[in-house]
């Protein structure tokens, strides 16, 4: 759920039950004004009559009879009270109302029943009328239903009106408060996408708000030591595999100038063995022959070595050359037919460029015919100022992308070496099928790479 949302569901359940607690409470009070009412009217009523007494055995001659209620009647300013007196013999009764004109009072029937149920508002109230320690008879209070629910309604009403304006303001008011807080998350968010595609010189700003700023400041900390790491790492793979590089050299070289020339040696003498077994022991001469076969079986094993250790072309011909040449001793092999196009210029490519398009092509024409199953795959290199792209596409039996780290030394060693060169690595499948491998790589190398 959305914080925004979450946090003003709560706002509004604490605030719903806080209109809940105050709406009991209003309507308690207004159950409490009408029995005070009906008491004070009770009070007042039975002075007067108490009074009315007093009178008449002082000798007076009242207007009325006794009860008289015209007095309390010209006093009483609330609608909807009755008054009752009924005298001790049972023969004197009097009553009253005030009426309630319903007229002007409207309120929803469910309210009156809830209300009706909840606090019962017929109240009665009673007390005896007295005079000279003598009882006289009973007076009587009553409040009408209509008036206590209509003076309930109407300040229910008034709350929940009130209530409205003020929920919806402070939610309002939170919401845009929220909405302010909450902007630099939606940045730090944008900015750990950002960080998580490999952008690493992105930087968070600063925030107004505290817990923001030490957030940004923590993850552009983390940032500068992945940018560090992933810069000294970058320097690491340079350093091997041009130490690699180094290595394949003296191995090449030793192998051509120590076993190349023992075994250009073993195949000469073995030829004069033959020349001189053919005339002073002609059975020697087959095992001879048989050794000069071996002889040459070896020295070809030792070309082909030679040359995927590190072409001869690539360092007298250049990079082209050496594509051609790989690319022809592949087809001669039968199974898949590699076509290669080549735009620009390679000898614009620095050394160390070259070798790894080499590596790249060569490791990726290897793993095709090994693995691919295909008919044909296509190779092409495009040579710009900036850039320098290549890509290789066959036909094969690839239907899902293989997952880099660990389905196959090859396309790992594709992958570091082309990162290790600030460059891009791409796998995709072509339609129906195959794999597509796309490498990009900026032209000009830093100097830790040449």
């Amino acid at each position: 759920m959305n914080l925004k949302l979450y946090l003003l569901t709560r706002i509004a359940g604490v605030a719903l039950l806080c209109l809940l607690a105050t709406l009991t409470y209003v309507l308690h009070r207004s159950a409490q004004q009408s029995a005070a009412q009906a008491q004070n009217t009770l009070a007042a009523l039975g002075k007067q009559l108490e009074l009315q007494l007093f009178k008449a055995s002082a000798g007076e001659n009242p207007a009325n009879p006794f009860p008289d209620f015209d007095l309390w009647k010209q006093t009483a300013s609330e609608p909807g009270i009755c008054a009752n007196y009924l005298a001790n013999d049972g023969r004197t009764i009097r009553n009253y109302c005030k009426g309630i004109d319903l007229s002007t009072h409207h309120y929803p029937e469910y309210f009156s029943e809830l209300y009706r149920r909840i606090f019962g508002p017929n109240f009665d109230w009673q007390r005896p009328i007295t005079y000279n320690g003598q009882a006289y008879g009973v007076l009587t209070v009553s409040v009408s239903a209509e008036l206590s629910i209509t003076r309930a309604w109407d300040d229910v009403r008034d709350l929940l009106a009130l209530s409205a304006v003020t929920i919806t303001a402070v939610c309002l008011l939170v919401y845009l408060a929220i909405s302010r807080a909450l902007l630099p998350a939606q940045t730090i968010v944008a900015g750990l996408n950002r960080l998580s595609t490999g952008d690493l010189a992105f930087r968070l700003p600063a925030f107004d708000l505290v817990e923001w700023r030490h957030t940004a400041t923590a993850i552009n900390q983390l940032a500068d030591n992945q940018q560090q790491l992933l810069a000294e790492r970058q320097k690491l793979a340079v350093m091997l595999m041009n130490l690699q590089e180094e290595e394949r050299r003296c191995l090449v070289r030793e192998l051509h100038d120590e076993l190349g020339q023992c075994l250009t040696a073993i195949h000469a003498v073995t030829t004069v063995i033959a020349q001189t077994a053919q005339q002073n022991c002609p059975e020697l001469v087959t095992e001879a022959e048989q050794i000069s076969r071996f002889t040459q079986a070896m020295q070809q094993s030792v070309r082909n070595l030679l040359t995927r250790l590190r072409p001869a072309e690539l360092e007298e011909l250049g990079l082209d050359a050496s594509l051609c040449t790989l690319v022809a001793s592949w087809n001669r092999l039968g199974k898949t037919h590699f076509s290669l196009r080549i735009i620009g210029d390679c000898r614009t490519l620095t050394e160390s460029l070259a070798i790894s398009l080499f590596r790249i092509t060569q490791e990726a024409v290897s793993n095709i015919a090994k693995h691919a199953s295909a008919s044909r795959a296509d190779i092409t290199l495009t040579i710009n100022g900036t850039e320098t792209s290549i890509t290789i596409q066959d036909n094969g039996n690839a239907i899902t992308l293989p997952f880099v780290p660990g389905d196959g030394i090859g396309l790992l060693g594709m992958r570091e070496r082309i990162l290790a060169l600030n460059g891009k690595f791409n796998l995709s499948i072509a339609k129906p099928h195959g794999l597509i491998i796309e490498a990009r790589l900026p032209t000009a190398q830093p100097e830790s790479a040449q």
